[in-house]
């Protein structure tokens, strides 16, 4: 089953953001005293009790507001919460009750979505205990007091939270049909590859930015395999305001990537890879799903003998991080390859579900080794015992050494490198697990 989605909504400056970083446990959005500071959802993954879910950020909610950034902010908002598995609203135990709680608390009635309402800043129980019960007054439910500043409340909020989660009924059989999400900038062409691929216009095209809002999934058969198609909308990127970073409408990617086998990024090949480009692979690079790079309107450029390999220098260069994803050249508007998608994707399927048995691993392991020594620190050597495959989907090994402190980022990439070069895996990002050995007995 997919990972549930949390959003975090509520009025401005009630600590929304605060909240979000203390739950994610890193500074991930920026925290001020000036309302309207998070202008775009973020997101992160957040484990709590062996509960894995993905909980997004959002800008506050002016219900009334005629101001554009704030409009714009109340957009991003309900995106979100249509999206959203769980809803934790966000209130002030110091500002109290106020008119745009409660017309944050209509929107959230009408979407139909389960609830959570955090009362924030209640920083002593015994100050402001009396005053969460007014928060009864919204007709959402119990108020969780917590303090995201001092990191109280958690546990009663999350598992609140968490109670909400959809369950797999026992009778249910789970859809194993692969599927694929198309993302990417609005108005690259996502659409159109769907069509082009389902045969048929199933979904609108239009040379407006951002036609498609809503995530759409499609089913469609090639050479006698099913697959299911997830149309996103596109990523504006939202232009500077004052002084603060540039943002990004993500959460529908994040979505689609979640419940997805292998994401499909689309880019313009007249506008080459740009930064909301990897910004967009980063999603499904960081959610180790298969990974294929769509170039598309490859028909719209003039085109020279290097110019294949040109852009994928290109691509290679700023998606460095992404080295195994494959790249396709296609034309949606004359169908110029688009079949090879099918076959590329199938070919990351099989790779993400490869597994290698432990002797053979450890063959390379051990040749690697001899090639280029662990790293010491301070007198102390690196100690690489064995590695082991402990499961799939990405595929994921599990390196026991003598002391995980000495085993440095880059080594355990260049062991990952040694894996790619015996084995493949094209298409499809790898997980290494460094333990000291005797971990897995505890």
């Amino acid at each position: 089953m997919r990972k549930a989605i949390v959003a975090v909504v509520g009025r401005p400056n009630v600590g929304k953001s605060t909240l979000f970083n203390a739950l994610a446990g890193e500074r991930i959005s920026i925290v001020k005293d000036t309302p309207g500071v998070t202008r775009d959802r973020i997101y992160a993954d957040i484990n709590w009790l062996n509960q894995a879910f993905t909980m997004v950020d959002t800008g506050g909610i002016e219900p009334a507001s005629k101001d554009k950034m704030l409009t714009y902010m109340r957009e991003q908002a309900e995106m979100a919460i249509e999206t959203a598995d769980v809803i934790i609203f966000v209130t002030d135990v110091r500002q109290g009750l106020v008119d745009a709680d409660h017309q944050v608390a209509d929107m959230l009635r009408r979407s139909g979505k389960p609830v959570v309402l955090a009362v924030n800043k209640v920083d002593s129980f015994e100050k402001f205990g009396n005053d969460v019960y007014e928060f009864y007054n919204l007709g959402i439910g119990d108020p969780y007091p917590v303090s995201a500043a001092s990191m109280l409340g958690f546990g009663d909020l999350l598992d609140a939270v968490t109670e909400h989660f959809p369950k797999q009924k026992p009778d249910e059989e789970e859809d194993t049909r692969p599927r694929i999400a198309i993302v990417g900038k609005p108005n690259v062409g996502k659409s159109s590859i769907v069509n082009r691929l389902l045969g048929e216009n199933r979904v609108i095209v239009s040379d407006i930015a951002g036609t498609t809002r809503d995530a759409v999934d499609t089913p469609v058969k090639y050479n006698g395999k099913e697959y299911i198609l997830t149309d996103t909308a596109g990523l504006r990127r939202q232009s500077k305001i004052h002084e603060d970073i540039e943002r990004y409408s993500i959460i529908r990617t994040v979505s689609a990537v979640e419940r997805s086998d292998v994401a499909l990024i689309v880019i313009d090949a007249s506008e080459g890879v740009t930064e909301q480009d990897a910004k967009i692979a980063g999603i499904a690079h960081d959610s180790g799903r298969g990974v294929l790079i769509v170039v598309n309107k490859w028909d719209a450029i003039e085109k020279t003998n290097d110019s294949v390999k040109e852009h994928t220098e290109e691509i290679r260069r700023i998606l460095s991080f992404m080295p195994y994803a494959s790249i396709v050249f296609v034309s949606a508007l004359s169908g110029q390859r688009l079949p090879k998608i099918y076959e590329e994707v199938d070919k990351i399927l099989e790779n993400q579900n490869r597994r290698i048995g432990t002797g053979v691993l450890n063959e390379v392991l051990m040749e690697a080794l001899a090639m280029q020594q662990p790293p010491s620190d301070k007198g102390r050597r690196l100690k690489v015992f064995y590695m082991t495959q402990v499961s799939v989907k990405p595929p994921t090994f599990v390196i026991f050494v003598n002391d995980k402190e000495l085993m440095h980022y880059s080594y355990t990439r260049y062991i990952e490198n040694k894996v790619r070069a015996a084995f493949g895996f094209e298409g499809t990002s790898l997980k290494f697990i460094i333990r000291e050995r005797g971990e897995d007995k505890k």
